[in-house]
């Protein structure tokens, strides 16, 4: 049957919402910690409903004998953070049928380009491996990934690492907290991930310390090495974290939002102990969950946050158009 495309309009929201619903709940029929209001279609209409009302956004919906079978919409992000772009948000495509994204995205590309739009964002659930290879089959690559595990359990504790401590931070590191801040921007600028987004200067950094050291939402922790400072973790609520909104967010999780290592005493295992001291503190603190998240390319966070069991919820997806 033919599949015919044309723009979105609000007609579409109910049954774009019932699309949504329905891969929402394939996704938490693997991934329990996802929350499960989205499964609702009128849940998952408001989310489509919330990025029509942002500035900017516009789609298209697939049709077949006059049945929505997908959707896609667009939505402009900060272009000082994501150059000249496009963001195809959690909630910005359903489809019953993974091919029919391809179609989609080939229907309003064009449109993107021509008003020079040329970075390309979509969030897509991880486990929906038909549908990341229809994103991938139009020429996206994994960029980000947005993960998830288990709180321990009450036995559960940091295994030791041979003259590494970790203890709660204090005033008294802010200095040391100060040049961590730098350690992550400076080695995602770095190959394979070569970032191009601005970081704060130290300065900056230590302002805001000053004040966040104290904010009673944030733990702060620090690993020593033979008395020095040598690496730090920072934990909080998910609900602290801008990024984790929407059908991404995850029900009563903890998160681990930061964790640097000095260059020169990484093979220490401070990082290793660092997030499990985060994994215990999301434990004591009554949460079901943790979540981390991690640019693709950033090797060693990889490694270290799978080997602690985190498991991909969301794949970022990008394309630069050149």
């Amino acid at each position: 049957m033919r599949l015919e495309v044309r723009p979105f309009e609000t007609a579409h929201i109910a049954d774009a919402g019932r699309l949504l619903a329905a891969r929402h709940r394939a996704g938490r029929a693997i991934e329990p910690a996802l929350d499960p209001a989205y499964e609702d279609p009128a849940g998952a209409a408001r989310e489509i409903e919330a990025l029509l009302a942002r500035e900017g956004t516009a789609g298209v919906a697939a049709t077949r004998k006059g049945t929505l079978v997908g959707y896609l919409l667009g939505t402009p992000g900060d272009k000082a953070l994501w150059g000249a772009n496009m963001w195809i948000e959690s909630a910005g495509h359903a489809v019953l049928e993974a091919d029919t994204v391809r179609d989609l995205y080939a229907a309003i590309a064009g449109s993107w380009v021509a008003d020079g739009r040329v970075q390309h964002y979509a969030i897509v659930p991880a486990a929906d491996r038909p549908l990341v290879d229809a994103w991938f089959s139009v020429e996206f690559g994994q960029q980000h990934l947005l993960a998830i595990r288990e709180a321990p359990g009450p036995s559960f504790a940091p295994t030791p690492r041979a003259g590494v401590s970790v203890r709660r931070a204090e005033e008294r590191d802010i200095e040391a907290l100060a040049d961590l801040e730098l350690v992550l921007p400076a080695h995602l600028r770095g190959s394979p991930v070569f970032s191009s987004m601005a970081s704060s200067t130290r300065d900056e950094a230590r302002t805001e310390l000053e004040r966040d050291i104290h904010d009673p939402r944030l733990t702060f922790s620090v690993a020593e090495h033979d008395g020095r400072v040598i690496g730090t973790s920072l934990a909080c609520s998910i609900d602290v974290s801008s990024m984790y909104r929407g059908l991404l967010r995850p029900i009563d999780a903890g998160l681990l939002a930061y964790a640097a290592v000095f260059p020169e005493a990484r093979g220490l295992g401070a990082g290793g102990l660092l997030g499990e001291t985060v994994l215990a503190w999301a434990r004591d603190a009554g949460y079901r969950w943790v979540a981390v998240d991690w640019r693709s390319g950033n090797l060693e966070a990889g490694r270290a946050w799978t080997r602690l069991g985190f498991r991909p919820t969301f794949r970022r997806l990008h394309r630069a158009i050149v």
